[in-house]
């Protein structure tokens, strides 16, 4: 049982892992509306299993649940900062990626405080405590349709300056915004010149080692705080 426990809690980690792993090419393919679309799926289909869990009398479920979680969680980390940050105006743009990390503390509090047996957490309950992680991806499922694509992808990967300059001005408003049009295409220009490093060769860099130490230190000592034991 314990290790059972042990693997329904990891398992979540191990799915982030691959679903950061692949967010980078699902994003330059499909762009980040749609991923972020499919992605919202995925969850909504991963809490109803583990939502049904208790039902089918099938532990395996929330494995499973608890698997497919942590790919919507590794694919909409990278991709959230993205979207938010390109789809902000330039002067809200940090406090738009700043609202990342707020609601990402918020949602573990209001989890943790779920949790307890007071509320969610009783023996009776617990399958929709597991099952409320598709409340939010219900909401964004429901209202991102209403959003346009990404403008620096419409212009960067797909070219269409024409999509670029409606998707600018329906989230920014009427207005001359070709400022921020020369930006997106000194970015372009900017990236044909750079090679775009694999995780390996990342690794393998020396002009990045320290900063990669540096980080992978930091990441691993927020793990070891104390908040997955709590």
């Amino acid at each position: 049982l314990l290790f059972l426990w042990s693997i329904t809690v990891s398992i979540f980690g191990i799915g982030g892992l691959l679903g950061s792993s692949g967010s980078r090419y699902l994003t330059v393919k499909y762009g980040k509306k749609k991923c972020l679309l499919c992605n919202n799926l995925l969850m909504i289909a991963a809490a109803s299993i583990m939502g049904c869990s208790k039902i089918a009398q099938s532990f395996e479920m929330i494995l499973i649940g608890r698997f497919m979680c942590g790919i919507s969680a590794g694919v909409c980390v990278p991709l959230h900062h993205q979207y938010v940050g390109e789809i902000s105006p330039r002067k809200l743009r940090g406090f738009g990626n700043s609202t990342s990390s707020f609601f990402w503390a918020l949602g573990k509090a209001v989890g943790q405080i779920s949790g307890q047996r007071e509320l969610l957490g009783s023996q009776s309950l617990w399958p929709m405590l597991m099952a409320s992680c598709g409340l939010p991806a219900l909401v964004q499922l429901v209202t991102l349709p209403f959003f346009p694509e990404s403008p620096p992808y419409l212009l960067m990967h797909k070219g269409d300056q024409e999509g670029c300059k409606k998707a600018i001005r329906q989230l920014w408003g009427e207005g001359h915004h070709q400022a921020e049009i020369d930006d997106i295409m000194k970015e372009k220009a900017t990236m044909k010149n750079t090679k775009i490093l694999s995780v390996l060769e990342l690794m393998r860099e020396p002009a990045f080692r320290w900063q990669l130490y540096m980080i992978v230190i930091l990441t691993a000592t927020v793990q070891l705080c104390g908040i997955n034991a709590v």
